[in-house]
């Protein structure tokens, strides 16, 4: 029996629930921290994430969908568990480095941005 269908219905429901979860949080949060880099520019902090969160959804989304062409076939629950275990794993992974990545560019380019 092949378990390929049931694997990419229960990836699809975690992963959505988990990127769209995490959007939230992020965006949430933030916007505070945002804020705090862009004094007396609210305005301009809302603008920018927006535009972070619908980059991220969009990203994050799109991949988990890719990854569906690229899995191999599951014959066994064992099977079953590891792959959607591994696949979850190395997008909460992709979804780490994005957000340090975030925090980085906007801490080092904030400056940049408002002067310019």
């Amino acid at each position: 029996m092949d378990y390929n269908i049931l694997a990419y219905v229960i990836f699809l429901s975690v992963i959505v629930y988990l990127i769209v979860v995490v959007g939230k949080v992020c965006y949430k949060n933030g916007n505070i921290f945002v804020i705090e880099l862009l004094h007396g520019h609210e305005d301009l902090c809302i603008r920018i994430n927006k535009i972070l969160l619908t980059a991220y959804y969009l990203f994050n989304i799109g991949y988990a969908i890719t990854t569906l062409s690229g899995w191999e076939t599951v014959y066994t629950p064992p099977q079953l568990v590891e792959s959607i275990a591994f696949k979850t794993a190395l997008i909460v992974g992709i979804l780490a480095i994005m957000h340090y990545l975030n925090i980085l560019l906007l801490t080092k380019y904030v400056n940049k941005l408002i002067n310019n």
